[in-house]
């Protein structure tokens, strides 16, 4: 069974001391779709714009997230099997990240994971400023998969 909100929430946000660090903000969790949002604040590079590690890893969290909201966290883990990561423009303020797996897809991927041990899922996301620019485009393959019974 997906988790509550309020739980997968304090997960998303504070699980990861990186993460936490960061100030990452879900604003969104529900089954099938997340909100994510980095702040600029605090995560500034040399120039001023959004450190390379700060888009990177709030591009990577959805994938995390999306469990949460979507498996049984009870009999299944994600892992991060493959990520890209294009940078198209300097990130000059609060940069979102939203990413949805329909439900027959999130069906798919828990019935292959129980056959199998484990199943994989794309993620090709875009990172977007407060104007809807697209700053970043990723491209992951995370795996679902199941504990050891």
């Amino acid at each position: 069974m997906p988790l509550p909100a309020e739980i997968a929430r304090q997960l998303t946000e504070e699980s990861i001391a990186f993460v936490q660090r960061m100030g990452l903000k879900a604003e969104v969790l529900e089954p099938g779709f997340v909100r994510l949002l980095a702040p600029l604040a605090g995560n500034q590079n040399h120039i001023g714009s959004m450190y390379a590690g700060a888009l990177f890893t709030l591009a990577e969290m959805p994938g995390g997230a999306l469990f949460l909201t979507s498996f049984d966290s009870q009999r299944f883990y994600p892992l991060v099997k493959e990520f890209n990561l294009r940078f198209c423009r300097p990130a000059s303020g609060d940069i979102r990240v939203e990413a949805r797996l329909g439900a027959e897809e999130i069906e798919r991927i828990q019935a292959e994971a129980e056959r199998a041990g484990k199943a994989e899922y794309r993620l090709e996301l875009q990172l977007t400023d407060a104007s809807g620019t697209v700053v970043a485009e990723s491209r992951a393959i995370y795996q679902l998969r199941a504990h050891a019974r």
